[in-house]
Parts: structure tokens; C-alpha cells; sequence
């Protein structure tokens, strides 16, 4: 197998012989220059060398403007490393003699120029060495200075102007109508700020854009600088702060003295609760550094100066660690919150990341949108861009629905985990616990309804549901919760009721039915305690939620709100109990077709609800089929092990 190589590590490879090389070459050159044995001869004896016919090769340079020669040679009983130099003046009868003696004894007489004739030669001799020396020490001290410069940069602000490349509009974001157009208030003000100042109206010097991650704030701000004709100046929390105490304070005045030679102007903080955290917190004091910070960022928003025409705009998924002072009017006089998009939302989010996809006949971003609750716009991106690349690793044309049921499910669970094998034992019990959640969310009518159930390995899970609510909801009623946490332990009740043995599978199941039922005692009043909030959802931001939560009860109380957790628990136990022993011929239904086919779609579900029986296979389709046909195929095709092979490894075989 070929391997192309790096130039990079080629080069690196290849240097150490190289110098290797020279040093050898310079070793081999000084002993070369050191062997050479010369002789000095004088006027006379050259003579009578040349008298003598003893001479076998000369050279003659002439020197001193024409007035010497420097003549050097090698004389016949020489070896190869010795020769002879002579001086000699320059004259006619000289000459006359070397050139007579040359004829008469037939050797090798050569004549070079004078080099200091040469005034390129004399330039480079004498002048190059200075420029050269001159030069250094002018790109030595210079690289000095911007060292010193650089240190004199230290508190300057990082905050960087947005140029014209790529620019992001209103057009790009999408399902945010209403906070776009609060914002879009502010660029109106920078525009036309007469229209605004006639009525006596006070433009926010702060908007404050907060809400789960991903769910497009920076992508917001960016809109707002693609929209604004106006200096757009941003920068990370994170660069305000260094070690050294009093740099980022320097920086927020630099930053701000910035943006005053060029107002009206935008600046946006994205992720500002890294320098906004609220101050005198957290154990051994506060945050020297970082309170400085914020405390000249305070003054400069609202202090004795004046910022007309700078309008202020942060970002952060944290808002409940933030610095009060931060919030109020005057600083931050606006906070937009930024929610995750209801269905509406969603299906306009999916039409701009689909405008580069090629999607199947018969998908509809509309019923896309229905399947996907609780996703925020990163998340609906990147089930798009999932589903494109297993296309594209499919050899398909276009984006199907297979593609994007399997993005849906990697963005949720994670890749499915082909490789695991389960024993059949442990397959059945995995079929009946996800068959136990399918029934509860099937006879509950204020459950939500199965969309897909699989018993296909994906993260940790052994397989999972997926129950989508029948419609979305501001508020959530006491019989949704008590329904939502039946629906979470009807895996664990079939498993009582088939088998009479309990497994570790409801371990998640049980986190979740918990935190509701908690907060159904302790936040909402949904209990026989009464109408009391006992807790809060927000702890301490430093310390820990849990270490350093207040309590504002007594033990007593406490033993009642677990009394009450424990009796909500039960009850929704016993109904859940009650619906399995009731539709045990649905459970076994809906468990064998998982163990027949590993995945069940909503349509396969609500047929084989209404007819008892899975619809006719499509022989085109392979993934509508049963892991026993898919085995039946690949022994046909002469796949090996195929009876080993659970059904996505079959049908990535016989796709190939």
C-alpha cells in the first residue's frame, strides 16, 4: 500500500544529512588546503627554474594596477599537492622570456585579468561586507522594539472589526421573527436616529440575547452586522481576562475608546458570563482579575462618561450566574430571549439548511419538522448534514428517508453500535422493555405518541423509544406528568410481568421519572403538601448545586416530600402495571415484531395495532425486511457468517 509522504517531513528528514554533508565537505576541504606544501621562490630562482626548463604549468595574474605579476605553477619533479609562487615585476624583457621559454619547452602557460579591475568586484569586497553587518544589526534592534511594542500592546483590546466577507442577513436566520425584530429596532436607531430622539425615545445601550446553546444567538449578532451600515466590532469574554490583575480592565477601555472615534457603532460580547459572573462568590474570595473587569465594563455602559451611539450586544446560555448590576436598566436594558423553535420554527430553519440538499420525492420538511421537538437550529443542521454524508457513503443520489431516520437517530443516541453483539436472552428482554414503553404510550391518551421503537444498540442504551408529543405545549397539566412518568416505567413493568425478574435497563427510565416526580413535590405544588415551592431549579453557580443549596424546610418536611415522590412513583407503578396485564397480547405482539425485524417504524406500529399483523414486505426495499428474509438473501448471495449478523450489518452487506 503507497503512503504519500509530507514535503514537511521529507525536508525534516533530509536536514540533519545535509548539514552532515557540509561539515564533511569543510573537514575534507581544511585537510585538502593544509596537505598543499608551496614553495616561495624569488626573482633569481624563478630564473633558474625557467632556464633550467624544469617548469611544467604557470600562471600569471597581473597586480598593483599592472606593475607585478603573481605567478604560480608546479615544477616536473612536484607531487600532486605542491607548487611554487614567485613575484615578479612587470616589464617587456619578462615577459619576452616566459613566452619564449613557454614555446621552446612546450608547457602550460595561463593568464588571468586583474581582479581589483573590476569595480563589481571591488563593490562586493569591500562594501557588501558592511551592508551586511549594518543590516544586521538593524533587523536585530528592530526585532527588539516590536518585542517592546508588543509588550505595550498588552492591554490593548482584542476586539476585532467585522469586514464585508461572507456577511450574514435577516434571511439567514430563521424561525426568529420576534427577536429579529428586536433588533432590528437597533439598526433602525443607527440608520435614522432623528425618528427616534423627535418622540424623546432612548435607544438600549444593551441587548442581552440569552437562551440553550444553539439555538442561533451568535448567528443573530452576525445578522445584525450583515444588516447594519455601521463599524461592527466583536469579541469573546474569554479575551478580556488574563493572569496578570488590571489587563482586562485596560482592554474594555481601549475597546471602548475604539469604538468611540468611530460611533454609532455595534459591539458584541459573545459568551459575556465568562467576565460578567457575579462578584464577592465562590470559596477564599472573588476573582481579582475578572471583577475588575466587569467593574470597568459597568462604568464604561453607565458611568460618569457618556457612550452615544455605542449599542452593546452579548451573548450567553448562562444568564442565572450573571452580575446583577449587569441586568439592570441602563446597561442591559433589553434581554431577548432566545428559545428553541416550536414546529413552525423548525420547518423554516430546515428550508435554509435545505436549500444545498437534494431530498427525495415524498419528504416534506414540514412532517420533518413535526418528528423533531426539543431540537435547536445546530441540531436541525446537523441532522441535514448527517443525513447527507451516510447518503453520499450509500452511493445514493439523493437523501432518503432511511438516511434521514439514521441522522435522526445519531444526533439523539449516537452511531448504532453494528458490532455489539447481544445473546438471544438478552434480545428478548431488550424487546419486551422497549415493547412495555410502545403500550403505555399507545393506551395513554395524553402520552406521547411512538414514532419509532428499536432494539438496535446506540449509546448506552440497549435501544430506546421515540415518543413524540401529540401536540406542543406551553405548560405542562399534572395528568401529562403523571402519564409522562407511567410511559418512562412501563419498560421495567413488562419485564415484571413476562419474565418476573427485573434487569438494569431502567436505570435511565428511573433517573428521569424521579426528577419529575420531584418537581411535581417541590416546585410546582402538585401534591398533598399543597400549592409550596420547597425548591428552586438554580443553586449555587461556584460551589456546586448541590453542596451549597439552601433548604427552607424542616427534616420533617423533607421526610413528607419523599413520602409524596414515593407515593407518585407507586401509584403511576400500579396503573402502569394494570395497562401490561390488560394488552399482554399487544406486548407480545409488538416485542415478537421487534425480534423479527429490530426496528419499528409509526406507520408498522399502528398497522400491526389495528390489523395484527406487520404489512406485506416490499422485496425492493430490504430495510422493510424481516431479519429472517435479510438472512434468507444473504445466504443466496453467499454472504459468510450471515446467520451471526444482526440487521444493519446484513443490510450493509447485501447493499454491496
Amino acid at each position: 500500500m503507497n503512503k504519500k509522504v509530507d514535503k514537511k517531513t521529507l525536508k525534516k528528514g533530509l536536514l540533519p544529512y545535509v548539514f552532515l554533508l557540509i561539515i564533511m565537505l569543510g573537514i575534507f576541504y581544511v585537510f585538502t588546503v593544509m596537505n598543499k606544501v608551496v614553495h616561495t621562490f624569488s626573482y633569481n630562482e624563478f630564473i633558474e627554474k625557467l632556464d633550467g626548463n624544469k617548469i611544467v604549468e604557470l600562471h600569471l595574474v597581473p597586480r598593483g594596477s599592472g606593475y607585478i605579476y603573481e605567478v604560480d605553477g608546479s615544477l616536473k619533479d612536484y607531487k600532486e599537492n605542491e607548487k611554487f609562487e614567485a613575484t615578479l615585476p612587470l616589464s617587456d624583457e619578462v615577459m619576452k622570456k616566459i613566452v619564449s621559454a613557454s614555446d621552446d619547452q612546450d608547457f602550460k602557460l595561463t593568464v588571468s585579468p586583474d581582479p581589483e579591475s573590476s569595480s563589481l568586484v571591488l563593490i562586493l569586497v569591500n562594501v557588501l561586507p558592511i551592508v551586511i553587518l549594518v543590516g544586521g544589526a538593524f533587523w536585530f534592534f528592530n526585532k527588539q522594539m516590536a518585542g517592546n511594542r508588543s509588550s505595550f500592546d498588552f492591554g490593548k483590546s482584542r476586539a476585532k472589526l467585522s469586514n464585508d466577507d461572507n456577511q450574514v442577513t435577516f434571511k439567514d436566520v430563521a424561525g426568529l421573527k420576534e427577536e429579529k425584530e428586536e433588533v432590528r429596532e437597533l439598526i433602525d436607531f443607527l440608520k435614522n436616529p432623528k425618528k427616534f430622539q423627535k418622540l424623546g425615545a432612548r435607544i438600549p445601550k444593551g441587548v442581552l440575547l440569552m437562551g440553550p446553546p444553539g439555538t442561533g444567538k451568535t448567528l443573530l449578532a452576525k445578522a445584525v452586522a450583515g444588516e447594519a451600515n455601521v463599524p461592527f466590532y466583536f469579541i469573546s469574554g474569554s479575551d478580556f481576562v488574563e493572569l496578570f490583575v488590571g489587563v482586562g480592565a485596560s482592554r474594555v477601555r481601549d475597546m471602548f475608546q475604539q469604538a468611540k472615534r468611530n460611533a454609532p457603532c455595534l459591539i458584541f460580547i459573545d459568551e459575556i458570563d465568562a467576565v460578567g459572573r457575579q462578584r464577592g462568590t465562590g470559596l477564599g474570595g472573588g476573582h481579582d482579575e475578572r471583577e475588575q473587569t466587569l467593574n470597568q465594563l459597568l462604568t464604561e455602559m453607565d458611568g460618569f462618561g457618556a457612550n452615544e451611539g455605542i449599542i452593546i450586544i452579548a451573548a450567553t446560555n448562562r444568564p442565572d450566574v450573571l452580575d446583577p448590576a449587569l441586568l439592570r436598566p441602563g446597561r442591559f436594558d433589553r434581554q431577548v430571549t432566545v428559545n428553541l423553535p416550536d414546529v413552525r420554527g423548525r420547518e423554516e430553519i430546515l428550508e435554509v439548511h435545505a436549500k444545498n440538499k437534494i431530498l427525495a420525492d415524498g419528504i416534506t420538511l414540514k412532517n420533518l419538522a413535526k418528528r423533531t421537538p426539543g431540537f435547536s437550529g445546530a441540531d436541525l443542521e446537523n441532522l441535514l448534514n448527517e443525513a447527507a454524508l451516510l447518503a453520499v457513503r450509500r452511493d445514493k443520489d439523493e437523501i432518503g428517508m432511511s438516511e434521514i431516520d439514521e441522522a435522526t437517530d445519531r444526533v439523539l443516541m449516537g452511531p448504532a453500535k453494528v458490532s455489539h453483539k447481544y445473546s438471544e436472552n438478552d434480545r428478548r428482554l431488550v424487546a419486551y422493555h422497549e415493547a412495555g414503553h410502545a403500550v403505555i404510550g399507545l393506551k395513554l391518551s395524553s402520552a406521547s405518541d411512538v414514532q419509532k421503537v428499536t432494539i438496535i444498540p446506540r449509546g448506552a442504551a440497549g435501544g430506546y423509544n421515540m415518543m413524540v408529543p401529540s401536540e406542543e405545549k406551553m405548560c405542562s397539566t399534572k395528568t401529562d406528568l403523571l402519564e409522562e412518568i407511567t410511559g418512562l416505567l412501563g419498560g421495567r413493568t413488562a419485564e415484571e410481568v413476562t419474565f418476573g425478574e427485573i434487569t438494569t435497563g431502567a436505570h435511565n427510565d428511573f433517573e428521569k421519572a424521579t426528577k419529575i416526580a420531584r418537581a411535581m413535590v417541590t416546585e410546582y405544588g402538585m401534591s398533598d403538601l399543597g400549592p409550596l415551592q420547597f425548591e428552586q431549579q438554580s443553586g449555587s453557580v461556584f460551589l456546586g448545586r448541590d453542596y451549597n443549596k439552601p433548604q427552607h424546610f424542616s427534616n420533617e418536611v423533607a421526610n413528607e416530600i419523599d413520602m409524596e415522590m414515593r407515593k407518585i412513583i407507586n401509584d403511576c407503578h400500579k396503573h402502569a402495571t394494570e395497562i401490561i396485564k390488560k394488552n399482554k397480547d399487544l406486548l407480545k405482539l409488538i416485542a415478537e415484531a421487534l425480534l423479527e425485524y429490530e426496528t419499528l417504524t409509526k406507520e408498522q406500529i399502528d398497522y400491526l395495532v389495528e390489523n395484527g399483523k406487520m404489512p406485506e414486505e416490499d422485496e425492493e426495499n430490504l430495510e422493510s425486511l424481516s431479519i429472517t428474509k435479510l438472512r434468507e438473501l444473504a445466504k443466496e448471495k453467499g454472504v459468510k457468517n450471515y446467520s451471526k449478523m444482526n440487521k444493519a450489518e446484513l443490510l450493509k452487506e447485501l447493499d454491496h
